[in-house]
């Protein structure tokens, strides 16, 4: 019988994370990019939970989840707030998924606490700092963050979605932007975090974790498909394609669910 969700709150340093559990089986947490929410992963816990407790999250300051700091928020933090997570669920080691900005989260997480993690599918880390040719792609971002602190929110996630696979949006006349605070925030006081974050190759290179570096099939050609390649090959490891595109864990749902199963599982 799959437990009922169960809702609690977890205290963080400056905040308070909403962590979501559901499901049975061995402990599986999912780390969110984007703007932040656990719901991203609604459909794919539903393809999870008859084989996995599935914990998820808002980030700090996203949704249903606090933070009373100001200022830039570390990619270190965030990786304290996922860590806190495991604690509250009583975790000593757990399986691990993370997806964009949450793959970076959950690399740094891996690299400070590796005895904390058996495996870590880290499926499009958007680490820019490994490539050679990463200039163009930062210069965008800092256009798209000047965009949204001059007030041009719509025009900087639209020129954010159109560099992701799958994710460009539609041109609609006065199309109103949902989440619009989540947005400000990763743009804000996020973004160039992630951007400017370098993982730290040794310490990875020592993990006792299995670390799965991941793109979507249709994510080929872009920019955030060729960082999970780059850290496959600076730590040794297999590069495996999956399902989809850069959304292929919100949009499909049913095969990326089953490929990710086989990963943690095999």
């Amino acid at each position: 019988m799959i437990a009922e969700t169960a809702d609690h709150r977890c205290p963080v340093a400056d905040g308070e994370l909403a962590v979501r559990i559901t499901g049975e089986g061995p402990l599986l947490l999912l780390v969110p990019g984007g703007t932040g929410g656990a719901d991203s992963f609604r459909a794919l816990i539903k393809q999870l939970r008859t084989d996995f407790t599935v914990v998820t999250y808002d980030r700090r300051g996203h949704f249903g989840s606090t933070d009373t700091t100001t200022g830039p928020v570390p990619v270190a933090t965030q990786a304290d707030d996922a860590l806190a997570v495991l604690d509250s669920v009583g975790s000593d080691a757990a399986l691990m998924f993370g997806t964009s900005a949450g793959a970076l989260i959950g690399l740094d997480l891996v690299a400070r606490y590796p005895d904390r993690v058996t495996t870590f599918v880290a499926h499009e880390p958007p680490a820019v700092q490994l490539m050679p040719d990463a200039g163009g792609i930062l210069d965008a971002t800092a256009e798209q963050i000047r965009m949204a602190r001059a007030g041009d929110l719509m025009g900087a996630v639209t020129r954010f979605a159109d560099g992701i696979a799958g994710a460009a949006l539609p041109d609609l006349p006065r199309m109103r932007l949902p989440n619009e605070s989540d947005w400000l925030r990763l743009f804000d006081r996020e973004l160039r975090e992630f951007f400017d974050y370098l993982p730290d190759l040794r310490a990875l290179r020592r993990t006792g974790t299995e670390i799965v570096p991941t793109a979507g099939e249709g994510s080929r050609g872009w920019y955030h498909y060729q960082p999970a390649k780059i850290l496959a090959l600076e730590l040794g490891l297999p590069f495996v394609e999956t399902p989809g595109a850069h959304l292929g864990p919100q949009r499909n749902p049913v095969k990326f669910g089953t490929a990710l199963r086989e990963l943690l599982l095999e």
